[in-house]
């Protein structure tokens, strides 16, 4: 076992989903609500707890949101009553907007590894190893958080390890050819139980995943996940992405992830072109672009994705932050017609300026972009020091560039002293 952090935190770290596992267990109901994020690391944490809890005998509703909107969230609690809500890979960092909405009507648990917020509330149980000195961007996914709360569970689970490697290395830990901490350990274990496994070649390491019969490359193979969570998620691809995840994979589900491959790649292209001709608005550290429904129907993770596509291509400059707007439609899977009334904005980062805020030589993008957003009456959830995604309303765009470009310079001007 790797020598991962102090001991005595770790310890904290799980006891602490010891004794909420305790609290569910005593909850007088079964009937359970799952949400969880549509990226690879959502999808990861949304398969691992789906078998848990059904292992656990749990009458479970799923859900797959792209974030937490307050008004889905606001939905949500108004109809449910005496059951359990999980949030998976989200929601961390408004525990205490969750805690009233739920005016503890249900017992809540969410299993994230963003930067959080705590709440006193005792019907709100918020599991995240921020709390205990583990960082979410670098030692910890969400996928590893809920395989922990899934072991704690029941020891059988200890068979999902490898979905929930596959999650740590997918979401932004495979930086230097190296995955950390609780990630490596999940991948040791997965490796030692046959799921898994490891090669050197002149590119550094190589991680390789059994899903059903076959073997694929991890690093290669996560974008898929992404792919079906992000271009089909109006349609049926996080559904596809759980079968994959728990079921393996088939011909079937790879020829439904090709043909929306190919939906984004036009779709991405184009947007390119845009770009390249005069679409991105360039500022002292921000350079940005909106897309308004241009990457319609694809969900808006995507424009996350974009940005992380275009972060090293030439007409982007590598020392500054790239952010990129898509406009949210007012449709939510599972919830129906909702008035959203917000943009989404991803902020990436090229490989070199991570490497800057890695070294702490920049600030993080969740030391400026969150306040930004709250300023502006914005909603912030799921940011990380190299990628973030906030919500703004609409017509506040560029407001909003101004005062991330105004909060980010007072950061610098702080490292500099």
């Amino acid at each position: 076992m790797p020598n991962l952090h102090n001991r005595s935190k770790r310890n904290k770290y799980f006891n602490e989903i010891d004794s909420g596992i305790k609290k569910m267990k005593e909850y007088h109901s079964r009937d359970l609500i799952l949400i969880h994020h549509n990226d690879s690391d959502g999808l990861t944490s949304g398969a691992i707890l789906l078998k848990a809890f059904t292992r656990a005998g749990y009458n479970i509703k799923r859900f797959c949101l792209e974030k937490p909107y307050p008004a889905v969230l606001e939905k949500l609690f108004a109809r449910t009553e005496g059951k359990m809500v999980v949030f998976a890979d989200f929601a961390g960092g408004i525990a205490p907007f969750i805690a009233d909405l739920n005016n503890r009507k249900n017992l809540v648990l969410i299993l994230d590894h963003h930067t959080a917020k705590q709440t006193d509330d005792p019907m709100v149980l918020n599991f995240n190893p921020d709390f205990f000195g583990f960082k979410g961007d670098r030692d910890i996914s969400a996928s590893v958080v809920c395989y922990h709360f899934a072991v704690c569970l029941n020891p059988r689970n200890k068979d999902l390890v490898h979905i929930a490697a596959f999650g740590g290395i997918a979401d932004f830990y495979y930086r230097e050819q190296q995955i950390h901490s609780f990630n490596l350990e999940c991948f040791e274990e997965a490796q030692i139980a046959g799921l898994m496994r490891k090669e050197i070649d002149s590119e550094g390491e190589q991680f390789y995943i059994k899903l059903g019969s076959r073997e694929v490359n991890v690093v290669s193979f996560y974008p898929m996940l992404d792919i079906a969570g992000g271009v089909g998620y109006y349609g049926k691809g996080p559904e596809v992405a759980i079968n994959l995840l728990l079921k393996g994979i088939t011909d079937e589900n790879m020829l439904f992830i090709e043909k929306l491959k190919k939906v984004k790649e036009k779709i991405f292209s184009s947007e390119i072109e845009k770009l390249k001709k005069g679409g991105l608005i360039v500022g002292s550290n921000i350079q940005w672009f909106d897309t308004n429904t241009g990457l319609k129907p694809m969900g808006v993770k995507m424009i996350g994705i974009f940005c992380n596509e275009i972060a090293e291509m030439d007409f982007i400059d590598q020392a500054k932050y790239i952010a990129g707007y898509q406009k949210i439609p007012d449709l939510i899977p599972g919830f129906g017609s909702i008035t959203i009334g917000q943009t989404k904005m991803s902020m990436r980062t090229s490989k070199k300026l991570s490497k800057a805020i890695l070294h702490k030589e920049m600030p993080g993008i969740d030391r400026f972009l969150p306040q930004a957003t709250i300023n502006l009456g914005g909603f912030a959830d799921a940011c990380h020091s190299i990628a973030a995604a906030v919500t703004i309303p609409v017509g506040k765009e560029r407001e909003l560039i101004e005062e991330a470009e105004r909060l980010l310079k007072e950061e610098i001007l702080k490292g500099k002293q």
